[in-house]
């Protein structure tokens, strides 16, 4: 850090998380409050146990992928014959029938992306919890990408939603959504929720801290 920056907090400021407007923080105290002058909420310099939060949150997440990998995602119905598919095997059809930007689309929506956040979001936690020292603006830049990729993982649950409500042939061939559908539409929902809970403020804090160890 340089030595000429001065953070909010330093400053005894302290940001809204409801309309941004910036307050004075509250005084020091384990019970001090403050409430927002302009919107009345409850102003907070950091949000509020947000690691066990978000960690809560990603092994939710992680519990949820197994089942929307293993249980059958879409069941096609077709002449009385019921064929039932997990995402891998809808993977695996389409790059065997020549259809491979509709498999890696599907591959790089359901099983790269809600990984690579799931990845991402406890290398962060760990990151902080071990208050490493590591490069705090690489730090926060996959932070962003989390937020940035989060919108392109239901992708596949559109997919499966468009083809539900497209091909109905009456008796010839119906598609379904199975059980695997909800556990990924889990898996999505939770991780959004989980990113959106992680405070990157935090990897900064640690910066301060040591930056004020080597002052002092």
């Amino acid at each position: 850090m340089r030595g000429d920056t001065i953070t909010a907090a330093a400053a005894g400021l302290i940001g809204c998380h409801s309309c941004s407007l910036v307050s004075k923080a509250p005084a020091a105290g384990h019970h001090a409050k403050a409430w927002c002058p302009r919107c009345g909420a409850v102003l907070h310099a950091r949000k509020p146990d947000s690691l066990t939060r978000t960690w809560a949150l990603v092994i939710a997440a992680f519990i949820c992928y197994i089942p929307a990998n293993l249980l059958p995602m879409t069941a096609v119905t077709s002449l009385g014959n019921v064929q039932e598919d997990t995402i891998m095997s809808g993977v695996i059809y389409f790059l065997l029938h020549g259809e491979w930007p509709i498999g890696l689309v599907i591959f790089i929506a359901s099983v790269f992306v809600p990984l690579a956040k799931l990845f991402i979001l406890v290398f962060l936690l760990i990151s902080v919890q071990r208050k490493s020292q590591w490069n705090p603006v690489e730090r926060t830049r996959l932070y962003r990408i989390t937020e940035a990729i989060g919108r392109w993982s239901m992708t596949d649950i559109y997919v499966v939603t468009i083809l539900v409500a497209l091909v109905q042939l009456g008796n010839l061939a119906t598609i379904e959504a199975r059980a695997g559908a909800l556990f990924f539409g889990a898996v999505v929902v939770i991780t959004i929720i989980a990113a959106m809970t992680f405070d990157p403020r935090e990897i900064w804090d640690n910066m301060e801290s040591a930056h004020d160890k080597q002052g002092a």
